[in-house]
């Protein structure tokens, strides 16, 4: 079945890169710190990749 949290960061991560709105950035980012605090280490390395595209995303959103 795999890591629950890390499957809704992932999830919503791809949410909000594809629909790229505060809110969308906001669950993610909530979902992203939930999942690394329960995650293994290859877990964690994802989930930090996921959270510089999720970083870029917002940036992009504020411009």
């Amino acid at each position: 079945m795999g890591n629950r949290l890390f499957q809704e960061a992932r999830d919503s991560v791809e949410q909000a890169l594809a629909y790229a709105t505060e809110e969308n950035i906001a669950v993610a980012k909530n979902n992203l710190s939930s999942a690394f605090a329960n995650a293994n280490l290859a877990e964690q390395r994802q989930l930090s990749g996921m959270q510089k595209k999720l970083q870029q995303a917002e940036q992009s959103v504020r411009l």
